[in-house]
């Protein structure tokens, strides 16, 4: 089964990896999407996302990352998704993930697998690592350790 992993996945994304690693255990391959909208500021380009990104998870042959402008269902569809995967970190997140993943159920009949965050993350937002960061805070205990070779 292929699943996607949309967001906008700046560096500094938090808990995204440790949904990946769980999302992995039930999907044969996985599309991480690098949602770009030109509303939405990001601190980082979208090609400098997509090279963090996809240099973190090179030894995982089941990991794919794309950048997409679409809506998430057209981007599911687009790549022959069955499955889309969100990650969350707080009950509201939950609330507005769930309304959502019933949307895009009603619209394309592809299901959403919500999936929370590593307990020790959950009350930390990209937004606050970014904030820490622009202070000079240490922010590593946040952030994924690339694996090594």
């Amino acid at each position: 089964m292929r699943a996607i992993f949309p967001g906008t996945f700046d560096p500094f994304t938090v808990g995204h990896e440790s949904v990946v690693r769980r999302a992995l255990t039930f999907v044969d391959e996985l599309v991480i999407g690098i949602g770009v909208n030109d509303n939405k500021r990001s601190h980082y380009d979208v090609e400098r996302r997509l090279q963090t990104i996809r240099s973190y998870y090179r030894n995982e042959p089941r990991v794919q990352v794309e950048a997409y402008t679409d809506l998430t269902i057209d981007f599911a569809r687009r790549v022959d998704a069955q499955l889309i995967i969100r990650g969350i970190r707080t009950v509201k997140d939950f609330e507005y993930e769930e309304t959502i993943a019933d949307i895009n159920r009603k619209l394309t009949g592809i299901e959403t697998i919500l999936l929370f965050t590593e307990p020790e993350l959950t009350a930390v937002s990209s937004t606050i690592v970014r904030e820490l960061l622009k202070y000079g805070k240490d922010v590593s205990q946040f952030l994924p350790t690339p694996p090594t070779d």
